[in-house]
């Protein structure tokens, strides 16, 4: 029994580029990689919810230590998702380019010669007109109808809809450049959030944001150097509806640090731009200004402290933490704008400007978890070693005595959440998201035929529609009525 013949090893290798660039494979890895980013939304990633990863150690860190080694919480940067990636851009590449260059060789060529069967093609009928002039009549009719037209002895043939393809590959090669794009920003990009309120100083220094993540290519010494003070910021509001209708932070600019400082105007989608960084307005809230004292009257505690958003209406959650009084305070606050009350709701914010405002307090008392060693967020209270003290609503100005101290309600600050962006692929994902959608419609609404003409013992016509799309029948038959007509 003869048995085939083993593949070489460049014979393999060939085998395999074929299989990794073949469209079948690119599509399979296009829906990998959707698959594979699924876990990215389900599970909190470190670079962008670190306290959320932690809590999954603190709960079960046996579960969490098997989902760190299988990269869930960095599933982005994962070799699993890199490997995807990469071999699907691969594979795109191998796949689109040989048939780009085909396709730019070919859009000069005449369309191909007329079938010697065309009994075998799509409308194939034979007309009773003069042959002398059914030629000269086709190729009238088919030239003002946009076909191509290659005109052989006694036959004509005809195609149009070559933009079809071009399409096609426009829109494959737009994924390409999709790709180009988010792999630019992973690789050369960084994002960063910072809190501010009005009055308040940010230096582009990785200190001064409350998270920040680097490509893998960049890193501290990539950021621009510029200082921001924030100087104003005003909202204003639909009176019926409570919806924003603008926002406006005004704020100084030192670029770079130390030199003159520059008024600037940011808005929502108006960011300011310093190189391919930009400064965006992304949120907005309100921080409530407090003076705490121990029984003494010496001030343990007095400023702003930032209360973040839980409702359209601006109602607020937030947490003060005093440590160094005895024993340690903690209250879990609300910051209502508009106060408003009922029965089934209790206090809450009618209207996000500060029109009538109330800050709730839940004072408690005990350790507040500070000297652990574990990261806490500045947003919430750890009450697991605390004991309730007591309850409070207090207007502005008012002051509640918790038994070991004061707590004064003094006003409210504005604040803004800057976001600092520099993807340099932006642009070219941004594009390739445009032209791919170009292609996509040219590629569908195209409709790819081709017609011939034969004059033979009668006058042959028939044609093909390459791509499926009904209308070929219409065409033919108006063909038919003009070189009917070209006889009269």
């Amino acid at each position: 029994m003869n048995s085939a013949p083993e593949l070489g090893f460049i014979a393999l290798l060939r085998w395999a580029w074929r299989q990794l660039t073949s469209m079948r494979t690119a599509l399979i890895l296009l829906m990998l990689l959707g698959v594979a980013a699924i876990p990215g939304s389900l599970f909190p990633q470190r670079n962008q919810n670190p306290q959320k990863v932690d809590s999954y150690f603190t709960s079960d860190p046996t579960l969490a230590k098997w989902m760190d080694r299988l990269h869930l919480f960095n599933v982005y940067a994962s070799p699993w998702f890199s490997a995807i990636y990469l071999l699907l851009f691969i594979s795109l590449i191998g796949c689109v380019l040989p048939r780009t260059i085909t396709h730019l060789k070919a859009i000069g060529k005449k369309p191909p010669l007329t079938p010697r069967n065309l009994d075998r093609m799509e409308g194939y009928r034979v007309i009773a007109t003069d042959p002398a002039t059914a030629i000269e009549s086709a190729r009238f009719w088919l030239k003002s109808h946009h076909y191509r037209i290659r005109v052989e002895g006694d036959s004509i043939s005809a195609e149009k809809g070559y933009s079809r393809e071009t399409g096609n590959l426009l829109f494959h090669l737009s994924l390409i450049l999709i790709l180009v794009g988010v792999a630019l920003g992973s690789l050369l990009g960084m994002k960063g959030e910072a809190i501010l309120n009005v009055g308040d100083r940010f230096i582009n220094t990785p200190t001064s944001y409350d998270n920040i993540s680097y490509g893998k290519f960049q890193g501290q010494g990539s950021l621009p150097p510029f200082a921001l003070t924030v100087k104003n910021f005003v909202a204003t509001y639909d009176a019926v509806t409570g919806q924003p209708s603008n926002y406006i932070l005004t704020t100084e600019i030192s670029d770079p640090i130390g030199a003159a400082a520059k008024k600037v105007v940011i808005k929502v989608n108006k960011p300011w731009t310093i190189g391919s960084t930009k400064v965006y307005l992304q949120a907005n809230g309100y921080s409530p200004f407090v003076t705490i004292k121990d029984k003494s009257g010496h001030v343990t505690f007095k400023g702003a402290v930032i209360f973040l958003p839980q409702d359209g209406n601006l109602s607020s959650l937030g947490a003060i933490k005093v440590p160094d009084m005895v024993p340690q305070i903690g209250f879990i606050a609300s910051f209502i704008p508009t106060a408003t009350s009922s029965a089934a709701r209790g206090i809450f914010s009618s209207y996000p400007e500060v029109l009538d405002p109330r800050l709730v307090l839940s004072a408690w008392k005990g350790n507040l978890g500070l000297d652990s060693g574990t990261p806490q967020s500045v947003y919430s209270l750890n009450t697991a070693q605390m004991s309730k003290i007591g309850l409070k609503a207090l207007t502005l100005g008012s002051t509640y005595d918790f038994g070991y101290g004061t707590i004064r309600f003094d006003g409210w600050k504005s604040w803004v959440n800057l976001q600092i962006v520099d993807d340099p692929g932006k642009m070219y994902a941004l594009f390739g998201a445009l032209f791919a959608i170009l292609g996509l419609l040219i590629s569908l609404f195209t409709r790819q035929r081709r017609i011939w003409v034969k004059v033979g013992e009668g006058v042959e016509i028939a044609g093909l529609a390459k791509n499926g799309i009904p209308g070929l029948e219409a065409e033919l038959m108006a063909l038919t009525r003009a070189l009917e007509e070209g006889e009269k």
